[in-house]
């Protein structure tokens, strides 16, 4: 596919590895899997490789972490 032909807003596939990702099919944005905001892929910085997830920022990655049973639950003193 040319870059130039239509679809570029449209959500993009992608494969996330350890510190780079791999596009599988084409598109301007993935969906945060915390918060359900549209990322830019060239603003994309957060992800689960385990999990295959996009995150919107690093609070939204962190949730996910506890949610997951990754890191303890704090609790406030």
């Amino acid at each position: 596919m040319n870059r130039f032909e239509g679809g570029s807003f449209r959500e993009a596939k992608i494969r996330y590895l350890d510190g780079d990702y791999q596009i599988v099919s084409s598109g301007s944005f993935v969906i945060c899997a915390m918060t359900g905001a549209q990322i830019p892929v060239d603003e994309l910085k957060y992800w689960s490789v385990a999990r295959q997830e996009a995150y919107a920022d690093c609070a939204s990655s962190l949730e996910a972490d506890k949610r997951a049973g990754l890191l303890p639950n704090q609790s406030r003193a």
